[in-house]
C-alpha cells in the first residue's frame, strides 16, 4: 500500500534530519528504527534512499549558511569574499583526512564493523566523552569561525576520520574534536555544519553514482513510480526537520552545553545492547 509506505518514508525522513545534525548518532538510531520499519523496497533501491535523503539534510544547511558561505554574493566587500573563500579552503583542507582515510576504508567499516555491539560501544564511549568534556572548565580559546587557524581546521578533520566507525556520530566526532582543541560550542557545530558539505555530498555522489551506473548496466529502470514518491517524501521531510534542528542545536549552544546529548547516548547505547542481547538470547 503506497501511502503506508509514504507515511514510514516520512518518519524515517524525520529520523534522519535530526540524527544527522544533533551529535547522537543517525546509525544507531536507524539500526533501531529498521527493526520495526521497514519500507517495501528492494535492498539496492534502499542503500540509494539513504543517501537521498541525506543529501535532503544537506540542502539545509546550504539554505541557512547560503550568504555566508557564498564568495560571490554582491553583498560582501572584497574583504569578506577573501574571507569565504579562506574558509572554503580550511573546510576543504579539513576534509582530506576523511577522504584518504574514510572513502578506502568505508565498504569494509559497513561489512565487518556496522553491528548493534559496535554501534552501541561508540555511543556510550563519546557520550561519556561529551560527559567529561562538559566538567572542564577552560576559557575557549577560538570564539569566531574566522578564528580557526589551517592547523585547527586540519585537526578537527582528523577527528571527523573517527566517524567512519558506525555509531560515532560524524557531528559528535567533529564537535567534541573541536571542543577539545579549544573552539567555543557555537564554532564547533558551525564548523561541523560547514564539514558536512563536502564530506556527505561526495560519499553520496559515490553511493548514487554506482547505483545508476549498476542500472544502466542491467538496463533497468532507475525506480518506478512509487519508489519515486517514496524518495521525494524522504529527501523534502528530511530537508524540513533539518532546518528546524540545526536552528534549534546553533541556539541551544549558545547558552547550554552537550551533557545532555552526552546522557542521551549513553541510555541510547543501554538500549541497543539490552535489545540486541535480549533477542540473541532468545534466539539461542
Amino acid at each position: 500500500m503506497l501511502l503506508l509506505e509514504l507515511l514510514k518514508s516520512l518518519f524515517l525522513g524525520v529520523v534522519e534530519g535530526i540524527t544527522e545534525w544533533l551529535p547522537i548518532s543517525s546509525t544507531g538510531h536507524l539500526i533501531l528504527v529498521d527493526e520495526f520499519i521497514k519500507l517495501n523496497v528492494s535492498t539496492e533501491f534502499m542503500d540509494m534512499y539513504r543517501y537521498v535523503i541525506q543529501l535532503g539534510a544537506i540542502l539545509a544547511v546550504l539554505l541557512l549558511f547560503f550568504h555566508r558561505l557564498n564568495p560571490f554574493s554582491p553583498r560582501k566587500s572584497s574583504l569578506q569574499k577573501n574571507q569565504t573563500w579562506t574558509l572554503w579552503g580550511k573546510v576543504v583542507l579539513a576534509c582530506i583526512p576523511s577522504a584518504v582515510v574514510g572513502l578506502p576504508l568505508n565498504d569494509w567499516m559497513d561489512e565487518h564493523l556496522m553491528n548493534p555491539w559496535v554501534v552501541a560501544a561508540a555511543l556510550i564511549v563519546y557520550g561519556v566523552g561529551f560527559l567529561v568534556i562538559k566538567n572542564q572548565r577552560r576559557t575557549p580559546a577560538i570564539r569566531r569561525t574566522s578564528d580557526l587557524t589551517w592547523q585547527t581546521a586540519l585537526l578537527i578533520g582528523l577527528f571527523q576520520t573517527l566517524s567512519i566507525i558506525p555509531g560515532t556520530s560524524r557531528s559528535g566526532a567533529t564537535i567534541l574534536g573541536a571542543i577539545i582543541i579549544g573552539c567555543a560550542r557555537p564554532v564547533a557545530a558551525e564548523f561541523s555544519f560547514f564539514l558536512a558539505i563536502p564530506t556527505m555530498v561526495g560519499v553520496s555522489i559515490l553511493k548514487l553514482g554506482k547505483f545508476f551506473v549498476e542500472k544502466l548496466a542491467a538496463g533497468e529502470p532507475f525506480f518506478t513510480g512509487e519508489e519515486a514518491a517514496i524518495l521525494a517524501v524522504g529527501f523534502v521531510v528530511s530537508f524540513l526537520v533539518s532546518v528546524v534542528c540545526i536552528r534549534f542545536l546553533m541556539d541551544f549552544v549558545k547558552k547550554h552545553d552537550f551533557k545532555i546529548f552526552g546522557w542521551y547516548r549513553i541510555v541510547l547505547g543501554i538500549l541497543v545492547l539490552l535489545f540486541f542481547g535480549i533477542r540473541a538470547l532468545v534466539a539461542a
